[in-house]
């Protein structure tokens, strides 16, 4: 009995892990100031940028914490309405290195579907 409680919550225990480290992968936050040097934005792109962005990250996590069936449509829809406002604010040369840091954290963060996205 003491066994197969001690496996239990060990399984348990593993399974809060797992859903934590997932949840984290669908962080999508940055720090600001880096992707405005790296964009090369003006102060009036980095605003809107950022405000764009937050809420591309609150989307991505509450999209995360879905069942499976409904996550990788409500994922591919907060990716395609980012992408949709930040072609409206940046440049043809901003928006693809965008595009290319985007899909660079997906393949890392191992959401490899959403990185197809973006093309």
């Amino acid at each position: 009995m003491v066994a197969m409680l001690s496996m239990s919550m060990a399984y348990a225990e593993t399974e809060n892990v797992n859903s934590e480290n997932n949840m984290k992968a669908y962080d999508m936050s940055v720090n600001y100031t880096k992707l405005a040097i790296c964009l090369g934005l003006d102060l009036d792109q980095m605003e809107v940028v950022e405000n764009i962005h937050e809420t591309f990250c609150e989307e991505m996590l509450n999209a995360a914490s879905d069942t499976k069936d409904d996550k990788n449509e409500r994922l591919s829809s907060a990716v395609k309405r980012d992408l949709q406002y930040m072609r409206y604010v940046l440049d043809d040369k901003q928006y693809n290195k965008y595009q290319t840091l985007l899909s660079i954290t997906f393949n890392n963060r191992g959401l490899k579907d959403l990185a197809t996205v973006n093309k």
